[in-house]
């Protein structure tokens, strides 16, 4: 194995070093995400840059580069073999790592779009139309419990009203307010 490397010209040789890093690389990068590792803070600035919201199609980040490597070693090599030209075999390897990169900067871009934290935003359940599970007092005398979905989930949650009667188990309401301790105020779903 040395003496193939040692017996290649020079430019071959540049791609053949540049591939097999790039791979190298990309596998300890693609093993260290499957057991949770976050290569990202190696050596690069997407942590400066996540934090702020602005920056949402990332261009030149570590795993981006990583891909741009590899693909760059690996298509000029492909080049080389079928006898290409220099100018040609470099302006190709160039393309096919850009190309990369942009696909996986929109790989990332859009995988990001679809963090949810899971959280409950109570703010969500605003005008939202559910039912009386457990009977609401009038005038505020009773918490009472309704089924509202909020956030694309059913939940059962605790429910006051400023109406004048008690709103009754399978009454059809619709969230009015939220109170500060997270208590919703809700009134009678009028047709």
């Amino acid at each position: 194995m040395i003496e193939w490397y040692s017996d290649l010209e020079l430019f071959p040789k540049i791609y053949w070093s540049i591939a097999l890093l790039g791979s190298l690389i990309f596998i300890i990068t693609l093993i260290l995400t499957f057991l949770g590792g976050e290569v990202d803070d190696v050596g690069d600035v997407d942590a400066e840059v996540s934090a702020d919201m602005g920056a949402g199609f990332q261009f030149i980040t570590f795993k981006n580069l990583v891909g741009f490597f590899t693909i760059f070693g690996w298509s000029g090599i492909a080049c080389i073999d079928s006898n290409l030209s220099r100018p040609t075999t470099i302006i190709i390897s160039v393309i096919c790592g850009l190309i990369m990169m942009v696909i996986m900067a929109a790989m990332f871009f859009y995988m990001k779009k679809l963090n949810d934290s899971g959280t409950l935003q109570l703010k969500n359940a605003k005008n939202a139309v559910g039912e009386v599970y457990l009977t609401i007092g009038a005038n505020r005398s009773r918490i009472g419990k309704v089924s509202v979905r909020i956030q694309g989930a059913l939940r059962e949650l605790e429910a006051i009203t400023d109406s004048e009667s008690d709103l009754e188990t399978g009454t059809v309401i619709k969230v009015k307010d939220i109170t500060d301790n997270g208590i919703l105020i809700v009134e009678l779903l009028k047709n």
